[in-house]
């Protein structure tokens, strides 16, 4: 081996499982002592403060800046007393990491003293830079002010010594320049048309949360190797390997035993986790080896999707204090099981109801078909944006390969509820139906729950599939903010529940019985959704040629799937429910080209880096001490009996010379095609070329080094193999 693969195989053979250290305590007895919620609230805050904060997160009022001053005093108290020396405004700006900018409490005062202080003013309010996140145009360099603003339905939480209050970034004109702020604004929308539905069915329903639960995938690999893959490092991923012999074609991985060093890894990131109240509750190896997966409870979605960026900045501080390295790109090794986030989404009332379970009567599964068949009909309407939502570099990918879903919107139901939906259909018509007809249907509705306890049956290759109480979107990459598509899928839910009361309401105004009149509706919606509908194997070439039938969008590749962002149609969807105007919506889609464009030209750079520096030196290395072999051979055996003596030494020399050519000719290639696209006057533009003209470079210098690694000696070949990074020891 090369010698820093080398020291890099005798420190991983040499580390030892970190100890696990922490409390002995069950996990109930800290669990978010780390978090200002209301146990730290009723402590510190006075009962008036207290009670404005609780009327701030459950009903969205402002907080009075006379109470704010009064919450940041206690809050800073609260802070202090586990040690806290700074603050800092915890945001989502549109590059997909969160940011932070981190203030002492100190004040210097008069006679060169310093007191702590932490104003309501410094709580509510903060002006970061906002010219060098990205705006999409929104904001000109020149034009530095942003704001970023409390956020009082996701509590402040301590992480290291730092007091962290989640906030919303706005530009100085007011239009949001972050994930959360238009994801609060589709969860209020959603909210109000969902109540209103919910009074047909129960008058007591008053509010109507979106929940989410994620599924984290992500691999680990050992700090040594990852610091001599140049391309892991700087892209999160691979960019050459050859696959290994053994890979995970035994599905011997999948929920195995978790490897002594990964479990003590686990424990360590689960209880800071817990520290900070993110309920993760589940652990398990995942398909690939050296792939795991943490899933916690369900929560109301604001307060998940933070929970979510948070945990994947905790589990990669914790992986470096374990010598490893998280990697959450979403395919980081080509040819296995790639990484996702599945978001798991439902909708729940204050009196303790899941909107997408079905209940005891049939009353409550009218309730239960009237969300299920409109989140249906949303996607339907909406399959397209729902795509460009997951739409990514990194997720083109993982997208229809190694148990990913593929690029085709589709949702699956089951066979069983999917024959409820064709019975639906069937049984109700445009009339007056009779009482046999009504009892008939009432019948076949309350057999749902007893249906669906048996329906268990899932399908990995769908990309938005119901799963008993709840639909959960498999599309949605290992690296995105889940904020994003669920702003989306809000949205568009919203939308469909508000068209939906539209419609029952004009049949009730023509003196149609409601029962009836929301039959009727959901009849309508079956049968305009049914195309998207799909229960079969999403890889599949039949599936492909189907959906083209149906009408129903298969984008490959990032740049075409965004540009539905921008249509017609998008824009008033986002305006018309106050969630995103035109102008925050274009700068959107300005913002993922842009992006998408970024990630694929750092990533030919690098492999053209790779090959000058690492790949080519080393074939030319191994093929001089080939070409030394020959001469002594020549030397030994003499013209008669050399070519016999030497015939696999001279196919290899020729091998590589052929494949080193055609590396670097098309290495060069690339970088011209990089040099046009540069040039190009749009984002539109200089996506779609470093999509067509740039990136199908990859795969071909990509072939032609994993063929080398696979003849070049071990000690002689730079990169540490799939084989030693993949199997954690």
């Amino acid at each position: 081996m090369s010698t820093r693969r080398v020291l890099a195989m005798q420190d991983v053979v040499n580390r030892v499982p970190v100890e696990h250290n922490k409390t002995k305590l069950q996990v109930s007895q800290y669990y978010g002592s780390n978090v200002f919620g209301l146990d730290a609230m009723r402590e510190f805050l006075s009962e008036e403060a207290f009670e404005s904060i609780q009327q701030s997160m459950h009903r969205g009022s402002i907080v009075d800046r006379k109470m704010a001053d009064q919450v940041a005093a206690c809050m800073k108290a609260w802070a202090q007393g586990k040690g806290v020396t700074h603050y800092t405004h915890w945001f989502q700006p549109l590059s997909g990491a969160t940011a932070e900018k981190h203030d002492g409490f100190f004040e210097p005062i008069e006679g060169g003293r310093a007191i702590e202080r932490f104003s309501g003013n410094a709580l509510v309010q903060q002006e970061p830079d906002a010219s060098s996140f990205p705006s999409g145009g929104i904001r000109n360099t020149f034009e530095a002010r942003g704001y970023t603003a409390w956020d009082p339905t996701s509590p402040a939480f301590i992480w290291g010594n730092t007091l962290c209050i989640p906030t919303i970034f706005v530009s100085y004109t007011g239009e949001a320049l972050d994930f959360k702020t238009p994801l609060l604004k589709s969860l209020h929308a959603l909210d109000k048309a969902a109540t209103d539905v919910c009074q047909y069915f129960d008058k007591n329903v008053t509010k109507v949360i979106a929940t989410l639960g994620w599924e984290q995938e992500y691999f680990l690999v050992d700090s040594a190797l990852y610091h001599i893959r140049y391309d892991l490092q700087q892209t999160g991923r691979t960019l050459f390997g050859h696959a290994p012999a053994k890979g995970q074609q035994l599905e011997d991985h999948y929920w195995g035993s978790i490897p002594e060093r990964v479990s003590a890894y686990m424990r360590d990131f689960e209880y800071e986790a817990h520290l900070l109240g993110i309920p993760v509750r589940t652990r398990h190896n995942e398909v690939a080896p050296g792939q795991f997966e943490c899933a916690p409870v369900f929560e109301e979605v604001n307060l998940a999707v933070d929970h979510n960026l948070l945990l994947m900045d905790v589990m990669e501080k914790v992986a470096i204090r374990h010598n490893f390295r998280v990697l959450m790109h979403e395919k980081p090794y080509a040819g296995v099981n790639g990484s996702g986030k599945h978001n798991n989404w439902s909708l729940a009332t204050n009196t303790g109801k899941n909107l997408l379970s079905p209940g005891k009567t049939p009353k409550t599964n009218l309730q239960f078909l009237t969300f299920f068949v409109n989140t249906v009909k949303a996607v339907y309407e909406h399959a397209d944006l729902l795509r460009a939502s997951i739409a990514s570099a990194n997720n083109d990918h993982r997208l229809g390969a190694n148990e990913a879903p593929p690029a085709i919107m589709s949702v699956f139901l089951g066979e069983q509820l999917s024959r409820v939906l064709d019975d639906l259909e069937k049984s109700v018509h445009s009339g007056k139906m009779s009482p046999e007809e009504k009892t008939a249907l009432k019948m076949s509705i309350g057999r749902i729950p007893d249906i669906l306890m048996d329906n268990t049956d899932r399908n990995r290759t769908s990309p938005f599939a119901f799963t008993g109480n709840k639909f959960e979107f498999r599309a949605v990459g290992s690296t995105a903010n889940c904020g994003g598509p669920m702003t989306v899928l809000n949205a568009i839910v919203c939308e469909q529940l508000i068209q939906f009361k539209k419609d029952v309401d004009g049949l009730l105004e023509k003196e149609v019985e409601k029962d009836e009149a929301i039959f009727q509706t959901l009849k309508k919606y079956i049968i305009e959704s049914k195309r998207i509908r799909f229960e079969g194997n999403g890889y599949s070439e039949k599936w492909k040629a189907e959906a083209k039938k149906r009408g129903l969008s298969n984008f490959a590749t990032t740049p075409s799937a965004l540009d539905v962002m921008i249509s017609k149609k998008s824009l008033h969807l986002f305006e018309s429910l106050g969630i995103l105007n035109h102008r925050e919506q274009e700068a959107r889609y300005e913002i993922s080209l842009e992006t998408y464009t970024k990630k694929i030209q750092i990533e030919s750079r690098i492999i053209a880096d790779m090959v000058n520096n690492q790949i080519v030196p080393a074939a030319i290395s191994y093929q001089k001490v080939l070409v030394d072999n020959v001469n002594g051979l020549k030397n030994i055996f003499g013209a008669a009996e050399f070519k016999s003596a030497a015939e696999i030494q001279l196919n290899l020399i020729k091998e590589i010379s052929d494949r080193v050519n055609i590396i670097q000719k098309t290495a060069e290639a690339m970088r011209e095609e990089r040099k046009k696209a540069n040039l190009l006057d749009t984002a539109k533009k200089q996506a779609d070329v470093y999509c067509d003209k740039v990136k199908p470079y990859f795969e071909t210098i990509r072939y032609q080094v994993d063929k080398l690694e696979y003849i070049i000696d071990d000690a002689t070949w730079p990169l540490p193999k799939y084989r030693e990074m993949l199997y954690l020891r």
